[in-house]
């Protein structure tokens, strides 16, 4: 697992924070993970994008945020997009997206322990 910074830091330190639970969700089930910073060029909105995958970064989260007048951030959306989807799932907090994230996972977890299962029993 590898934390790969794309700019000067600017605001690095406060996404970092933000991200915190989602890394330490992504540690906890195995998952490889790398972000990455894009810096707008004509919207007042700021853009991180983190990839992650158990073998390959396939599936993304794209969190837009800004900043209020007192300098502290604020998220105005989370997409979700599993697998290249082409209309990924929105979400307002970072504690929907982590339910969401569980919650595919274990359904995930289920359906390849069934076709386990079912291979053992040819």
């Amino acid at each position: 697992m590898k934390d790969e910074k794309a700019h000067d830091g600017s605001d690095d330190k406060e996404v970092i924070t933000m991200l915190n639970r989602t890394k330490q969700f992504m540690r906890e089930h195995d998952l490889t993970y790398k972000k990455e910073y894009i810096r707008p060029m004509m919207s007042p909105e700021h853009v991180y994008v983190f990839r992650f995958g158990k073998h390959r970064l396939n599936n993304r989260v794209i969190i837009r945020y800004s900043h209020t007048w007192t300098g502290r951030v604020k998220i105005n959306e989370i997409d979700v997009r599993m697998h290249h989807q082409h209309h990924p799932r929105i979400f307002k907090t970072e504690d929907d997206m982590l339910a969401y994230l569980a919650h595919h996972l274990e359904k995930r977890e289920a359906k390849e322990a069934t076709r386990v299962h079912t291979g053992e029993e040819e």
